[in-house]
């Protein structure tokens, strides 16, 4: 594994993401609530540039049993990314799929020395 000095921490500011060319993959590196977040620019759908994609947040739908009423609350402001081709939605902490929660996107190991975020590969 190859330690590769992306970007000083200056450069991403909260909610934004770069993206880096790294032994010859696309790596989208995310800074959000105070962490950091490395992913490959690929799409488990159909292998489309996910880190490319629009941030937002995610419908999550409440049904009670009760009274039968639903009720859709906009959740994860922010925190979720779209795949610009076909839409998939993702957890951007996790890499994990909303609608296949068994599908989750490649990551890579990220921490912060001396100003420098460092990617690991």
């Amino acid at each position: 594994m190859t330690d590769h000095i992306v970007a000083e921490v200056s450069e991403i500011e909260d909610g934004e993401r770069i993206l880096v060319e790294l032994k010859g993959r696309e790596v989208g590196v995310f800074y959000l609530d105070g962490e950091y977040y490395a992913f490959a620019n690929w799409c488990a759908h159909q292998g489309g540039p996910w880190c490319e994609g629009t941030l937002t947040g995610t419908f999550e739908g409440e049904f009670n049993r009760e009274t039968l009423e639903t009720r859709l609350n906009w959740v994860k402001e922010g925190k979720i990314l779209n795949c610009p081709w076909h839409g998939w939605e993702y957890d951007i902490k996790t890499g994990t799929c909303l609608s296949r929660r068994s599908v989750k996107l490649p990551s890579y190991p990220v921490r912060v020395e001396d100003g420098k975020i460092i990617v690991t590969l």
